[in-house]
């Protein structure tokens, strides 16, 4: 048996606020739409990783999701100008991330994260 798929699934009340956040901010498309449940993704092939934390490192919050993009100072401006709660950093990390944590409009916290080079 393999995993073919892991999936993040998050209540919410009303899918029209997570639109902005994760479509229109963050450039992911709709992948499917059955109107009480939307999936956002992308075309292009990601890891798949499940992490299982005791802390969020650095003595911060586990957070709820992780997101890597390519920007980090763009998706910084971006959740910053669109008013999103910015909660941490951005800092660069010992291990060689540098990330920041924004709150999502349903109140989860995200790690917004790069590698670096």
């Amino acid at each position: 048996m393999k995993v073919l798929r892991i999936v993040a699934n998050i209540q919410a009340p009303d899918i029209t606020p997570a639109r902005r956040f994760y479509q229109d901010i963050l450039g992911l498309d709709v992948i499917m739409d059955h109107g009480w449940i939307t999936t956002f993704g992308a075309s292009r092939s990601m890891s798949v990783q499940l992490s299982i934390a005791s802390e969020g490192g650095s003595g911060t919050p586990v957070p709820d999701l992780s997101i890597e993009v390519d920007d980090l100072d763009a998706a910084f401006e971006a959740m910053s100008a669109s008013g999103f709660p910015i909660e941490y950093g951005p800092v660069d990390e010992p291990w060689s991330v540098r990330r920041f944590y924004v709150r999502d409009p349903l109140g989860k916290l995200v790690n917004i994260l790069v590698h670096k080079k």
